[in-house]
């Protein structure tokens, strides 16, 4: 019925937002419409108890996510969404593998525990299902509560068990263990859909396994296997809300190093991880492909290290002279508040026949230089392009 697991933080562009136990709460009209469903299907007194009771637990399950993310320093935040509940977090410090796990086990745990200790609060026992089908409220809660809890821990992608199995792969596989636990997982889920068809007593669980192999065909087309280039911000800020910083800058170490172009990242990547990624590097910023490194000076650019990125974008241009590079690394020195040295870099850029088209449109629309394109020397060098 209802799945929860912890993702990467994805912050919601429109949804109802509010706060519960100090963490931003949001939900979307899919979690209604989900629980609508949930009601029109039974149309019954037990559809209205399984609503109910799916509601409060994926609630209760992701404050479990969130509460064991905010106890290992992390910032975290809760999404409730059709079928699914999120709980995303971001770390304030590297965190360990154990802790990671844990975070991922705290939300079927306290989704197992507080289920289990209602209906023994209300006279059931919840191994004898006989015990649990005797009114629907009882039966309700045995589902949306042990059962799904349960289900959460099965090893496979994207449910909590599977993240808690990929963070163990992630010991003997640090590059790979996303691509292989989503292999394993795919595997695991279609073998089990096949059994289920042909066992008539389980075939009711054959919904489950759908919408699982659903959520898996996705993180695959999405990228969770091939993970384009054009794709690893996204996937360096995910591993380092994940609580892998090393793995983070890996990936962008590497993808700086590629021969093949990086693009910039999506608009769903959050600037304070993409901050706290960069930041990871200290001073030793990751060089290599000049494209590449021209986009990480506008990243930082983006991200108002003006600073950092004059000084960078001045060493990358030591390595590959490029008018864009040498255009760019004064976009920052003038955005630090240091003109003087930002014409001195156009006029470098100028020097530079690379792209003297692309250098008049910086010159016109970069809004870093906003306050020197009336400045004589300015107009004077722009006439020259």
């Amino acid at each position: 019925m209802g799945l929860t697991m912890a993702m990467p933080l994805h912050r919601p562009s429109s949804s109802p937002t509010t706060h519960i136990l100090g963490f931003p709460l949001h939900v979307r009209p899919g979690f209604f419409l989900f629980m609508a469903l949930i009601v029109l299907i039974n149309s019954n007194e037990f559809g209205f108890w399984l609503a109910g009771s799916v509601a409060v637990l994926t609630l209760l399950h992701e404050l479990g996510h969130a509460l064991a993310a905010r106890a290992a320093g992390a910032r975290a935040e809760i999404s409730l969404d059709f079928l699914a509940g999120y709980a995303s977090f971001v770390p304030s410090r590297p965190m360990s593998r154990s802790t990671r796990a844990g975070i991922a086990f705290a939300g079927p745990a306290i989704h197992i525990a507080v289920s289990t200790a209602v209906l023994i609060a209300m006279g059931a026992n919840p191994l004898d299902l006989s015990s649990v089908n005797d009114s629907p409220a009882r039966f309700a809660i045995f589902w949306a509560g042990p059962v799904i809890g349960l289900f959460n821990l099965l090893p496979v992608l994207p449910l909590d068990g599977g993240n808690i199995v990929e963070t163990g792969l992630s010991w003997f596989l640090p590059d790979n263990s996303r691509r292989v636990m989503l292999w394993i997982s795919l595997t695991l889920t279609v073998i089990g859909l096949a059994w289920l068809v042909i066992d008539d007593e389980r075939r009711g669980l054959l919904p489950f396994g759908a919408i699982i192999l659903l959520m898996q065909l996705q993180l695959f087309y999405a990228g969770g296997d091939q993970q384009p280039d054009d794709m690893v911000w996204n996937r360096a800020t995910a591993a380092l809300r994940g609580g892998d910083p090393a793995s983070a800058r890996r990936l962008v170490q590497r993808a700086v190093a590629a021969p093949t172009r990086m693009t910039p990242p999506t608009e769903g990547v959050d600037a304070a991880a993409l901050a706290q990624l960069l930041d990871g590097f200290g001073p030793s910023l990751p060089v290599g492909n000049p494209a590449n490194e021209h986009q990480v000076g506008n990243v930082l650019l983006a991200l108002g290290q003006y600073e950092r990125a004059a000084h960078y974008g001045a060493a990358s241009y030591a390595r590959h002279p490029s008018g864009v590079v040498a255009a760019t690394t004064a976009r920052a020195c003038n955005a630090a508040g240091d003109p003087a040295t930002a014409i001195a870099w156009l006029r470098t850029a100028a020097t530079v026949p690379d792209n003297p088209a692309l250098l008049a449109q910086i010159i016109d629309h970069a809004p870093e230089l906003g306050s020197l394109r009336m400045r004589p020397e300015v107009v004077a060098l722009r006439r020259t392009l």
